[in-house]
C-alpha cells in the first residue's frame, strides 16, 4: 500500500492583500463527509484550477474535486504581482533573456498559449474584465547599468522577432509620476492581474460546472487502496480513481523530490488606499506594471479603483527557506526596505501609509525544469513554477490534465521533455549558500 502523509501543510506571512481588498465572500466551502471523484486535485490555485478547467473541458462527465488547503487566492495565487508574462522571463539571469531563441520562441508560444486559456475563462465565466488586464508591462531603468540591460534585452527581442518600445526618463514620469527612472522597455503582451479576482472567479466559473471547489480542507495524508487513492482530511475523506498534486513546493511536504526542490519566498507591501490629494500629487496613470531591469530588483505595480482601490504595491526581497517557514522579523525586515524603496520613487507621497505587508512561496529547480509528471500510476503531478506562478502553473496544470486523459499536446510535450530537478547541496551549504547568493544580488540591484 502507497501512503504519504504531509509532514508540514501550508503557513502565511501577512495577509494575502489581493483578496482582502476584495469584497468579501461567503463562508468557504469545506468538506463535510466523504465523496468520491473521478479526479482529486490538490491545491486550489493556479495549477490546480486549470487543471480542472481543462479536465472539464476534455471531459464534461469527470468528477473532479479540487481541495485546497486555505481560502481561494489567500495562497500563493493571491500573493504575487500579478504580471503574466508572455516574453521570456529568466530570473535567474542578468536581463530575462532565456536559453536561445529557438527555446525562447517555444516559450513564448507556450506562455501565450496559457494567456488565451486564461483570457477564455474570463469570457466564458464572466470574470471582471479589470482583473485581466492586457496592458503589457514596463522593465524599468534606474542606473546606467540597468539601461544597458535594458538594450540587451531589447536586442534580444529583435532576434526573436518580438516587438518592445523604450522610453525616455520623461515618458516613464509622465507614466508613473516617479523620476527615480532614467529609461524603461514597454513590452506588450504581458496581462496584468487582479490574481485574487481572477483566481475566485474561476473557482467560482467551475462550481457552476459542477466540479467540488472545496476550500479550508487541507488533505494530511493520502494512500491507494485496491483501485483508489483514498484522501483523508479532518472532516471526511475522498476516494478518487487519479489524483493530481498541485501544490507547488508542498510537493516536498509529502515525501517528493526532497532536496530537489528550492523554496523561496518574496516579500511585497501595499499602500492603503490613495486619496483623492495624494493621487493629484502623485499623477501618473491609474494602470501600470514596473518589473526591474535587473531581476533582483524592485517589481512596483499601481491599480486602480477597479482593482481594488487606487493603491501602490512594492516588491522586493527573498528569502531561501528550505522549511518553507518565513518569520515575523523576516517579513518586518522587508516591510522596512519597502517603505525605503517606495519613498525613493515617490518622495511627493513618501508618507502614504502601507496597509498591508506579506510572504508569498515560491517554488525553483536549479535547472529550471518543472514537475509535470506521473509520478505514480494514477498520481500525477503539476508542480515547480520557478518563479512564473501565473504562467507556468497555469500551463503545468493544463500539461497534467492532458497527460491525465491521454491527450496529446505540446503543453504536456514540453514538460515530458524535461529532465528531473537537479539534487541540491546538502544542508546546510544550501541554505548559506543561496541566502548569500540572495543577498548578494539584492544589494548589485539596490537601486533598481
Amino acid at each position: 500500500m502507497n501512503a504519504f502523509t504531509a509532514i508540514r501543510l501550508p503557513v502565511h506571512r501577512g495577509p494575502a492583500a489581493w483578496s482582502t481588498i476584495l469584497p468579501e465572500v461567503g463562508q468557504p466551502v469545506a468538506l463535510d463527509g466523504d465523496i468520491t471523484v473521478d479526479v482529486a486535485i490538490i491545491g486550489g490555485g493556479f495549477a490546480g484550477l486549470s487543471a480542472a478547467r481543462r479536465l472539464h473541458q476534455i471531459d464534461p462527465r469527470l468528477r473532479i474535486a479540487v481541495v485546497e488547503a486555505g481560502r481561494l487566492a489567500e495562497g500563493a495565487s493571491g500573493r504575487n504581482s500579478g504580471f503574466m508574462i508572455d516574453l521570456p522571463h529568466d530570473v535567474s539571469s542578468e536581463d530575462y533573456s532565456g536559453k536561445g531563441l529557438a527555446a525562447d520562441q517555444e516559450i513564448i508560444a507556450l506562455n501565450r498559449a496559457a494567456i488565451s486559456f486564461a483570457r477564455s475563462n474570463v469570457q466564458d465565466y464572466g470574470i471582471a474584465p479589470a482583473f485581466f488586464d492586457p496592458a503589457g508591462k514596463i522593465n524599468g531603468a534606474a542606473s546606467a547599468t540597468a539601461h544597458a540591460l535594458n538594450d540587451s534585452y531589447a536586442a534580444h527581442l529583435v532576434r526573436l522577432g518580438e516587438p518592445s518600445e523604450k522610453l525616455d526618463e520623461k515618458a516613464m514620469f509622465e507614466l508613473t509620476g516617479s523620476r527615480h527612472y532614467v529609461s524603461g522597455l514597454y513590452t506588450p503582451g504581458t496581462v496584468m492581474l487582479q490574481p485574487a479576482g481572477y483566481i475566485r472567479g474561476l473557482g467560482a466559473g467551475l462550481r457552476r460546472d459542477g466540479v467540488h471547489v472545496l476550500e479550508s480542507t487541507p488533505v494530511v495524508r493520502f494512500e491507494r487502496e485496491g483501485a483508489s487513492w483514498i484522501l483523508s482530511t479532518k472532516r471526511g475523506r475522498i476516494a478518487a480513481d487519479k489524483v493530481m498534486m498541485a501544490n507547488n513546493g508542498h510537493l516536498e511536504s509529502f515525501g517528493f523530490k526532497r532536496k530537489r526542490l528550492m523554496h523561496i519566498f518574496l516579500y511585497a507591501s501595499m499602500t492603503a488606499e490613495l486619496d483623492d490629494e495624494t493621487v493629484s500629487r502623485l499623477g501618473g496613470h491609474p494602470r501600470w506594471g514596473i518589473t526591474p531591469s535587473d531581476p533582483m530588483g524592485t517589481t512596483m505595480r499601481r491599480i486602480d479603483t477597479a482593482q481594488g482601490g487606487n493603491r501602490i504595491v512594492t516588491r522586493t526581497c527573498a528569502s531561501y527557506l528550505p522549511g518553507m517557514l518565513p518569520s515575523e522579523a523576516t517579513l518586518a525586515r522587508a516591510a522596512r526596505i519597502h517603505r525605503k524603496k517606495f519613498a525613493d520613487r515617490f518622495p511627493a507621497i513618501a508618507k502614504a501609509p502601507m496597509e498591508f505587508s506579506w510572504a508569498g512561496h515560491l517554488c525553483l529547480s536549479w535547472n529550471g525544469v518543472s514537475v509535470m509528471q506521473e509520478l505514480e500510476k494514477g498520481l500525477y503531478s503539476a508542480c515547480c513554477c520557478n518563479g512564473l506562478g501565473t504562467v507556468r502553473s497555469t500551463l503545468t496544470g493544463i500539461g497534467a490534465a492532458d497527460l491525465l486523459c491521454g491527450v496529446s499536446s505540446d503543453i504536456a510535450a514540453h514538460f515530458l521533455a524535461e529532465g528531473e530537478p537537479s539534487r541540491l547541496t546538502p544542508s546546510p551549504f544550501d541554505r548559506l549558500g543561496a541566502s548569500l547568493f540572495l543577498r548578494w544580488r539584492e544589494w548589485k540591484a539596490r537601486s533598481e
